[in-house]
């Protein structure tokens, strides 16, 4: 097979770090063998082996001349060592000729706590020192980071994106959803790789619309909607921290679940003031069949002081102990601990205590180890060089870690596989199918662009301690919204106050439209028994019409007449009230029998007949 040379061979090699310092020190010796070395940096091994074999073979094959003079001679014996060292650099290991792909982290690292306190920096340091020292991903690139700093403010954020085109080769990020979209369009003209957690909008899969786009973690609209599905719980309301980040995570968030059918309503943003909360939660309470409240804001078992004041108002407000479910957002984003992880500020704070009975957090599995040990063996093998207490760090840490590691085994598996410069497009169309060790669980890669996937689990809280316990797991393939569900690991969650009401499972099918909570089965029943109380009906018409004391006429005598009822006296029933003082008399009686021989009246009179006006009830007859 015959090889083509990439237009983008080596071209960073001149500045690798593994040449940095050669590079000095031929500097320091002669000026034009670091122009020399620099230009035969974008070529490829065989093509410098083969050039230098064919040097040194004219060079040693050559007739040996005397030299002409001392100057002559120094310069001969110059070219034959340059020969010689391009000879030796081209037997250096594949690793050292590998381009630097290198990956940029684009988030709110000083705005908001779950960012902050996660270690960025750390975080991707050790993942990217451990990425270069794995055999299987260091044989195409050399991976590196970099850090950008995400404005808090959207319009901001989406300003200073336009702006990082050059800063690497794949783009870890956004963290705001709201122009998450708009800088998936920016990735696609630059034709680089960008990968967020925070796009929500379930068509960002599309290859057509946006062909660089790749998912580093399950779409946490699907995650909620297999976990509202398993409890049947179909009306959601949300509320969201007063921060522009957490605004569009609840706006887009919702959207996500729309889409899917589920009717969300409100969607609340919780102001910062002392009454923020009370306004937010009376909003959820005035609407109707509402129990589950999904919270997008940090976890405050991070640190998260908006959701603290959240929860402790609901259990002021009685909502705790009425049936409300409150459902974490940010902890489908991370592995929270709970295997003998214990957190005190349950078991010191009361209100808390009592107001976190009524939350349910949605968290990825962890493995043996749980993030906090995970951390502390690195920091024991001093891979992480920081005294912060693992308990003071937040879990993210571990989420960029891992998704660092998914963007190494995407790339290397796109390289292998077209076995040129892996772009934006080449990487959006990763084939996936892969495993790999993260952090602290193991985790897989779906394929059909399906991202990297991890397990999750429901985690509950009984009120008293200060331990969390696992009740469900979502397994990794099902985490896709569509097919597989919850799986009890039996221990039921415990509600705080009456258990909440279930919706119908129509909601939760996408072949059938629910408006008003009947469900399939209902509605069959239903008709059932209005198809049985029809025929009752019917067969009672009919039985009648047999004996022939019920009939219809249509159309009289043919010529188009009206339709009649035709009953007798017989088939009516008289209430003997008090005798009418109009009697009837011999030439009415007459008329009568005459009236009841035509054609239009017949009517038999025996009844009538045998009635006297002293025992007749009827007053008039017309």
């Amino acid at each position: 097979m015959t090889n083509q040379r990439d237009p983008q061979c080596l071209h960073n090699l001149a500045y690798h770090p593994r040449w940095r310092h050669h590079s000095v020190k031929v500097i320091r010796k002669r000026h034009i063998w670091t122009v020399i070395t620099n230009s035969f940096a974008g070529c490829r091994k065989s093509e410098l082996l083969s050039a230098s074999l064919s040097l040194s073979s004219k060079s040693l094959s050559s007739t040996p001349q005397l030299p002409s003079s001392p100057v002559q001679g120094t310069r001969r014996l110059r070219g034959n060592w340059f020969h010689l060292l391009l000879l030796i650099i081209s037997l250096f290991p594949c690793q050292a000729w590998g381009t630097t792909f290198k990956i940029a982290l684009v988030g709110p690292w000083t705005c908001d706590i779950l960012y902050s306190k996660a270690l960025p920096d750390l975080a991707a340091r050790l993942a990217t020192s451990r990425i270069n020292k794995n055999p299987y991903l260091n044989k195409g690139y050399w991976y590196d980071y970099t850090l950008v700093n995400e404005d808090c403010k959207s319009t901001r954020a989406l300003v200073r994106f336009a702006d990082v085109e050059s800063y690497g080769a794949a783009f870890l990020g956004p963290a705001n959803p709201g122009y998450c979209s708009s800088a998936a369009l920016y990735a696609k003209e630059w034709d680089v790789g960008i990968l967020s957690w925070s796009c929500l909008k379930p068509n960002m899969n599309a290859r057509d619309k946006y062909p660089t786009f790749l998912r580093p973690l399950p779409l946490s609209a699907h995650v909620i909607f297999t976990v509202l599905r398993y409890f049947q719980w179909a009306h959601v309301a949300i509320i969201s921290e007063e921060a522009d980040i957490w605004e569009a995570t609840g706006q887009e968030l919702a959207t996500s679940l729309r889409a899917l059918g589920l009717p969300v309503n409100p969607v609340v943003t919780m102001e910062s003031d002392k009454d923020g909360p009370r306004r937010a939660l009376t909003r959820v309470r005035e609407t109707d069949r509402v129990r589950v409240i999904i919270m997008c804001m940090p976890s405050v078992l991070i640190g998260g002081q908006a959701q603290y004041r959240l929860l402790t108002t609901a259990l002021a407000m009685r909502m705790i102990d009425r049936g409300y479910v409150f459902i974490t957002y940010d902890t489908l984003l991370y592995s929270l601990p709970y295997k003998d992880t214990n957190y005190y500020m349950l078991g010191n704070d009361t209100k808390l205590r009592k107001a976190y009975d009524g939350v349910l957090s949605i968290t990825m599995e962890s493995g043996e180890r749980n993030f906090y040990e995970a951390f502390r063996d690195a920091q024991n093998t001093y891979e992480i060089r920081s005294s912060t207490p693992p308990e003071q760090v937040s879990p993210f840490f571990g989420t960029i870690y891992n998704m660092m590691n998914y963007i190494a085994m995407a790339a290397e598996q796109a390289r292998a596989s077209r076995g040129r410069w892996v772009s934006g497009a080449i990487l959006g169309d990763s084939e996936g199918g892969f495993e790999f060790e993260g952090f602290n669980q193991q985790l897989q890669a779906g394929r059909n662009g399906e991202g990297m996937q991890a397990g999750y689990v429901v985690l509950d809280y009984s009120g008293m301690g200060t331990l969390l316990y696992s009740t469900h797991f979502l397994h990794a393939s099902h985490t896709d919204g569509k097919t597989g569900g919850l799986k009890y690991l039996g221990r039921s969650v415990h509600f705080a106050g009456s258990t909440p009401y279930t919706d119908s499972s129509c909601w939760f099918s996408p072949h059938f439209a629910c408006s008003g909570g009947m469900d399939v089965t209902t509605f069959f029943f239903l008709l059932l028994l209005l198809i049985s109380l029809v025929g009752s009906f019917i067969n009672i018409f009919l039985y009648l019409k047999k004996q022939g004391r019920v009939g219809f006429s249509f159309g009289g005598d043919g010529n188009g007449g009206s339709s009649k009822v035709i009953l007798t006296l017989d088939d009516l029933v008289f209430i003997n009230t008090q005798v009418s003082k109009r009697k009837l008399n011999d030439e009415s009686i007459m008329k009568s029998q005459g009236d009841m021989k035509t054609p239009h009246h017949s009517v038999s009179g025996r009844s009538y007949l045998a009635s006297t006006p002293d025992s007749s009830n009827v007053a008039v007859f017309e």
